[in-house]
């Protein structure tokens, strides 16, 4: 034939027309009498076998108070269709076709846990080869419904299932099988993206047949197993919270018997409940457990606020030693007054006396040995006064160190319980 076309391109028009010719021939031939209604088996009691594969390409979102899971899948299926067989011989060899889903027979196989389709592309076509396997290929975006544990946020793992089954047929009418190896599925990541927040680890499958009524139904379940990536929340959420916690215990140090202490404790406290309310978006909901990093995060401020109660009471201690001090001294005085000016109120007798006295007062050296004497009873009044202050001071302080050496150590048990568990979490 090519010897005898003087006009090449007319014969590619020519054989071009023939191809379209014989692929709209076939497919009249295929649909000419198809019932969509019915399984497609010559013999009733032919089980009809699904072949089914998933390919998990990312998870779009992580919905813990929803307990759901968005993610985006590629899903394949094929199956036998006795009706959809030719000869490609007979139609210019033509191997396979596409054909729309609505116009043959379709499993009605389907997740449990789907709660939504997503944004899933719509694919209306599907390939038939000539010994009539048919092609359901197309990727969805699917709404999990999974019960989701966050306790360990941001180390957490999840284990999401999607269950395949057929809705209304039993096994005996339409069974289901994987169209590769099991541990090929599980370990598959090549379209996977890898660069979000979250880890695929593995995807095992299992096979299981469920009593229903009188009858077996076929059930494939694929586990997909996540693992979150921690790094952006010990960044913003931790760090920032073990530094104000750092700077709290660094302001024990401030003097004690100043109002500066409280004030900067005071000034921390508040700016930790700014930083928490702000990241209150970042953090997981979940209707059943709060999350291990929430009760961190309430046990730090209640630190806090123990670290300020304690500043408080041992500067109140403190002010109230100086008080009763200062009420010994006034009280000193007041009796040493009240003694002179008793002893001032002499009788007449006392005066005559007196003035006896007078006659025999003493020399300058003696008045100044009296003076010298009454000067060192002053001095030693007023060193038993401060040696009372500086002991209840010094009592304050060590009442202030032996409380600093209790929060450190409470929390320092919290840390390392916290590092443990989560170390423990990272590594499982």
């Amino acid at each position: 034939m090519a010897s005898s076309c003087l006009f090449p391109w007319k014969c590619c028009f020519l054989g071009f027309n023939l191809s379209q010719s014989a692929l709209n021939q076939l497919t009249r031939s295929l649909l000419r009498n198809y019932n969509s209604g019915v399984r497609p088996v010559h013999n009733w009691t032919t089980t009809t076998t699904v072949s089914i594969d998933l390919i998990l390409q990312s998870v779009l979102d992580v919905d813990g108070k929803t307990q759901t899971v968005t993610t985006s899948i590629w899903y394949r299926q094929t199956w036998t269709d006795e009706f959809l067989v030719w000869d490609p011989d007979d139609f210019d060899g033509i191997t396979e076709i596409s054909l729309s889903s609505d116009a043959i027979w379709v499993p009605d196989v389907i997740v449990t846990e789907f709660v939504d389709d997503g944004k899933s592309p719509h694919i209306p076509y599907v390939y038939v080869d000539s010994n009539g396997l048919v092609k359901n290929y197309r990727p969805v975006q699917v709404v999990l419904a999974c019960a989701l544990d966050m306790y360990a946020f941001p180390f957490d793992k999840q284990n999401c299932s999607l269950t395949f089954r057929s809705w209304l047929h039993s096994v005996t009418e339409v069974n289901l099988s994987w169209m590769r190896d099991t541990e090929a599925i599980a370990q598959d990541k090549r379209q996977f993206m890898n660069d979000g927040e979250w880890e695929l680890l593995a995807i095992p499958s299992h096979y299981r047949q469920v009593h229903y009524g009188d009858s077996q139904y076929a059930h494939i379940q694929f586990h997909v197993l996540i693992r979150r990536r921690p790094l952006l929340y010990v960044v913003g959420l931790l760090i920032p919270s073990l530094f104000l916690m750092l700077v709290d215990v660094i302001s024990f140090y401030l003097p004690l018997g100043s109002d500066t202490r409280i004030a900067f404790k005071i000034s921390i406290l508040l700016g930790y409940t700014v930083f928490r309310v702000n990241l209150t978006d970042e953090l997981p909901a979940s209707a059943l457990t709060t999350p291990l990093i929430g009760v961190y995060f309430v046990v730090c401020m209640a630190l806090l606020m123990l670290s300020l109660i304690k500043s408080i009471v041992v500067v109140k201690l403190l002010h109230h030693g100086e008080q009763g001090v200062r009420q010994m001294s006034v009280s000193a005085c007041l009796l040493h007054t009240y003694a002179s000016s008793h002893v001032n109120a002499e009788t007449p007798e006392d005066d005559l006396a007196s003035l006896s006295s007078l006659q025999d007062a003493p020399s300058g050296l003696e008045w100044l040995l009296q003076e010298l004497v009454s000067l060192r009873e002053g001095l030693s009044e007023e060193d038993s006064e401060g040696s009372a202050q500086a002991q209840w001071l010094s009592l304050c302080l060590k009442l202030d160190v032996l409380l600093f050496r209790v929060y450190l150590l409470v929390l320092g048990v919290y840390t390392g319980t916290l590092l443990l568990l989560w170390a423990s979490w990272s590594r499982a």
